[in-house]
C-alpha cells in the first residue's frame, strides 16, 4: 500500500484520541491534546477548518456555537460559520468553559499550534479535513504548511482523512507519502476501486462487523472504527479484528489493553 499502518508492534490495536481526549477535556483544545498524551493515546485525531482571513484552525463543527461563548461576544453572529470569523475574533472566544469551569479560558488552537505540540510530544496525528469543498485551496494550504514546518518530522506520524472521498483521492497526489483514510463504510463491492490510493477505511462502529473488517483487510487497508467509549464494545471490536479504535476516552481503551490484549484477532 502507498502508506504505512500506524500500529505499535507491542499492541494489537491503535488508540486514537477523538478530538483529543475529549471525554476528559474540552474537545479540540490544547488541554484535550495534552490529556491524550498522558492517558495512553497513540494518535490524536483533530479537525481543521479555515477562518475568514485564511488561517487554519482546529474546530469540528461548522460554527463555534456549541463549544464556545460566541453568543456572548458576537450575539449577532451566534450561529455563523467559522469561515465568517477572523482568527483574531475566534481567539477571543472561550473554548473550554462550556465543558467545565476548570477549563475556562481555553482557546481555539491554530493548526500550527496543535502541530507544534504533537511534534514536541512526539504524538502521531489523524487529521480530518472538514467539508473541504467549502474551503477552496485548503488541500494545497495544508500541504504547504506541513512541508514548510514539519517535513522532517512527518514520516510515519500522520494520517489524513475526510468524508469527501474524492477529495482524499486528490490529496493523495499532493501527499503521496502520507497515508489517507476514508471516513464511512464503502460497500464491499467498492473496496477494489479505493484500494489503489487508500490506506485506511474508518467506519462507524455499527458497520465494523467481523465480515466487513475482513473484506477491507483483503484489499490491504486498515480499519479504524469510531466513536467507541464503552470498554465492552471496545473488546468486541478488537475481537472483530479492527486495527484502531477512535475514542473520546483513550484512558479506558488503554485499560482495555491491559485486561484483554489477546482478544485482538
Amino acid at each position: 500500500m502507498p502508506g504505512t499502518v500506524l500500529a505499535p508492534e507491542a499492541l494489537r490495536v491503535v488508540n486514537y484520541a477523538h478530538r483529543g481526549a475529549s471525554g476528559l477535556a474540552p474537545e479540540n483544545t490544547m488541554a484535550a491534546f495534552e490529556a491524550a498524551a498522558t492517558h495512553g493515546a497513540h494518535v490524536v485525531e483533530l479537525d481543521v477548518r479555515r477562518t475568514a482571513d485564511g488561517h487554519l484552525v482546529v474546530m469540528h463543527d461548522p460554527s463555534p456555537a456549541r463549544t464556545t461563548n460566541v453568543a456572548e461576544l458576537f450575539p449577532e453572529r451566534a450561529e455563523a460559520p467559522v469561515s465568517d470569523f477572523t482568527l483574531a475574533e475566534l481567539r477571543r472566544l472561550d473554548a473550554g468553559g462550556w465543558r467545565d469551569p476548570r477549563h475556562a479560558g481555553e482557546r481555539i488552537p491554530t493548526f500550527d499550534e496543535a502541530m507544534d505540540l504533537f511534534a514536541q510530544r512526539d504524538l502521531r496525528v489523524l487529521l480530518e479535513v472538514k467539508a473541504p469543498g467549502e474551503y477552496p485551496g485548503i488541500a494545497e494550504q495544508i500541504v504547504a504548511e506541513l512541508r514548510s514546518a514539519y517535513a522532517g518530522w512527518l514520516s510515519g506520524r500522520m494520517i489524513v482523512q475526510s468524508f469527501d472521498w474524492e477529495f482524499m483521492r486528490a490529496l493523495r497526489s499532493l501527499l503521496p507519502r502520507i497515508p489517507v483514510g476514508l471516513l464511512g463504510a464503502p460497500d464491499v463491492a467498492q473496496l477494489s476501486a479505493y484500494a489503489g490510493f487508500v490506506d485506511h477505511v474508518n467506519p462507524p462502529r455499527s458497520a465494523a462487523t467481523a465480515e466487513y473488517v475482513e473484506s477491507v483487510h483483503q484489499w490491504g487497508m486498515a480499519v479504524n472504527v469510531w466513536t467507541v467509549d464503552d470498554p465492552a464494545e471496545m473488546s468486541r471490536l478488537i475481537a472483530n479484528g479492527v486495527d484502531g479504535i477512535i475514542t473520546n476516552r483513550p484512558d479506558l481503551l488503554h485499560a482495555t489493553f491491559a485486561v484483554a490484549p489477546d482478544t485482538a484477532g
